[in-house]
């Protein structure tokens, strides 16, 4: 794989979680021009700076010797492949401190590196969180892909922060340079809420929760025909979102032992407020993580999944293959594993390579609702 190089490092960066032949780069054309940018300003190792959205720690661990960085992101992968990434290239694992996106921030900073997220509420939620914790004079630049960056980006940076200046493009890169400004201070519109009416309860969700203003077209499918009758088994929800599949099937299995896991920190923060929302102080294991990647083999008997068709930008059943996977590894002989997914995706045939065998819960004319037997 190619080295990121700018005039702070020569780096040997991957991502996460690691594919063996990994078709794609741990940085794009948009770290290297953020960081060629930051280069020609100049720092000081008491610069302050804060890094929002650092895929997988190219802009980090490039910095980190030169600055006080720290690191806020919504991605378990993505703290992960920053400590990965600091080790491969020679320094601490926890030289950079890591702030999930569901925890405020701590200011004042000199100097805030904004990546551009796919889902524009996290930005719009991170630069709510910004007010208050910028030194004067700060200097705050957003990067993205110009294909990816949409002008609404530009247009929220204006409305929290204050004006914003385009760079040009280079290498298909461009750069928003946005002046704070004095501005009243405006609340956040998130957590948004809805209401289910079967079963009846509401759902609380951060700002990067997948469907937060309504429920999923497959989540909704899948509500139906979760499983019944489970007695005390130990079921989990892998990917949980909100947390509305565990909490609609704990809802239903009185005696059932729940496990729910996500990636997203604002998702387990959500998932984590709903089930103590619906079910009070019952047990359950909610925690942000690499999927089952942490789970006992042989440890559950149920694993309940709306797998992920992307990572950021990337589309492809990587993490879905992944999700089976796992699941496969954590269930006892006998567990199955329940998902809903697009027809067109053709899980039936990928989990019939892993399980013992497949069969269609129900159909409709988008979705299907398998069970797979390990």
């Amino acid at each position: 794989m190619p080295l990121l190089t700018t005039p702070f490092a020569e780096l040997d960066l991957i991502r996460q979680p690691e594919q063996s032949d990994e078709p794609l780069q741990a940085f794009d054309a948009a770290d290297e021009y953020l960081l060629n940018h930051v280069a020609e300003q100049g720092l000081t190792l008491q610069t302050r700076m804060l890094i929002l959205n650092d895929s997988f720690g190219a802009l980090a661990t490039s910095l980190a010797p030169h600055a006080a960085v720290f690191s806020s992101t919504d991605s378990f992968l993505g703290v992960q492949a920053l400590e990965k990434n600091l080790v491969r290239n020679g320094q601490a694992f926890d030289a950079v401190p890591v702030i999930p996106a569901s925890e405020p921030l701590t200011g004042p900073f000199d100097w805030v590196l904004i990546r551009v997220p796919k889902t524009l509420a996290l930005l719009e939620e991170q630069l709510i969180r910004l007010q208050g914790q910028l030194a004067p004079g700060a200097k705050v630049v957003a990067a993205g892909m110009v294909k990816h960056l949409p002008r609404s980006a530009g247009e929220l940076m204006e409305e929290y922060i204050g004006p914003v200046q385009a760079s040009l493009a280079v290498k298909k890169a461009r750069l928003l340079f946005c002046t704070p400004q004095s501005k009243t201070f405006q609340p956040s519109p998130f957590p948004t809420r809805y209401t289910l009416d079967e079963p009846k309860i509401e759902l609380i969700n951060h700002a990067n929760v997948f469907c937060r203003d309504g429920l999923d077209i497959g989540t909704r499918a899948f509500l139906p025909h979760l499983p019944k009758n489970l007695g005390a088994a130990r079921v989990a929800d892998l990917g949980c979102g909100n947390g509305v599949l565990a909490i609609a099937s704990a809802l239903a299995n009185p005696d059932a032992h729940y496990t729910l896991v996500d990636e997203s920190f604002m998702a387990v923060q959500s998932a984590q407020e709903n089930w103590q929302l619906a079910l009070g102080e019952r047990e359950a294991v909610i925690r942000a993580g690499d999927g089952l990647a942490g789970q006992e083999p042989d440890s559950l008997d149920v694993v309940l999944c709306n797998p992920p068709f992307h990572q950021q930008q990337v589309v492809g059943d990587f993490l879905a293959w992944r999700m089976f996977q796992q699941a496969r590894s954590a269930l006892v002989t006998g567990g199955a594993l329940y998902i809903v997914g697009n027809r067109h995706l053709g899980y039936h045939s990928k989990l019939a390579r892993l399980f013992r065998g497949v069969e269609q819960v129900a159909a409709t004319p988008k979705f299907v609702i398998l069970k797979a037997r390990k």
